[in-house]
């Protein structure tokens, strides 16, 4: 039998690990005066949310938020299928002269992050682009890193992580399966 998935932030875990990120992409950004969030579909919107709220609730600025559906922009798309399913794009704001922080639930490879700066690029030009990731997983197939972790996995070959989100999921945590075990 094989063993369950290893627990590697349970729902109390994962919101502390939120709000340290969300006073260091306030730090980074040198206030929330400039700062804007466009989390990536999809649970890096619900990540993107909960970040806002919190620097809205601590600083007392409300921070706009976006959405980024990269599915158009992989570079791997012709082996998606031939109707890919693609979500939503919402950035209703100038990104002219902003710190715009991405968002996403994990980085791996970094195709997915410069997928999403291709799309932001369609937008304008920030004044600084900073990226913030609940899990960084390692592996990374680009020069890309993040600004912001929330934490660092080793996550051996052939094992993923999961990110779950009560908005989509109905409860957090972030888990670890290892390549053979079941889920």
């Amino acid at each position: 039998m094989a063993n369950a998935p290893t627990v590697v932030l349970n729902a109390r875990a994962l919101e502390r690990t939120v709000a340290r990120m969300a006073d260091e992409i306030v730090e980074r950004a040198d206030g929330a005066e400039s700062l804007a969030l466009v989390g990536i579909q999809r649970r890096g919107v619900q990540l993107a949310d909960r970040l806002a709220r919190l620097i809205a609730e601590r600083e007392g600025a409300a921070v706009p938020r976006g959405a980024l559906d990269i599915t158009l922009y992989r570079d791997d798309l012709q082996t998606v299928g031939p109707r890919p399913i693609v979500g939503k794009t919402v950035i209703p704001w100038e990104i002219d002269g902003k710190t715009v922080c991405i968002v996403d639930d994990v980085l791996y490879t970094g195709r997915t992050i410069r997928a999403a700066l291709d799309e932001l690029a369609d937008f304008g030009r920030p004044a600084r682009i900073m990226l913030a990731v609940l899990v960084d997983r390692g592996g990374r197939e680009l020069p890309i890193h993040a600004d912001v972790v929330g934490r660092t996995i080793d996550v051996p070959k052939g094992g993923r992580v999961d990110v779950l989100v009560s908005e989509l999921d109905g409860r957090d945590e972030v888990t670890m399966v290892i390549a053979g075990e079941e889920t």
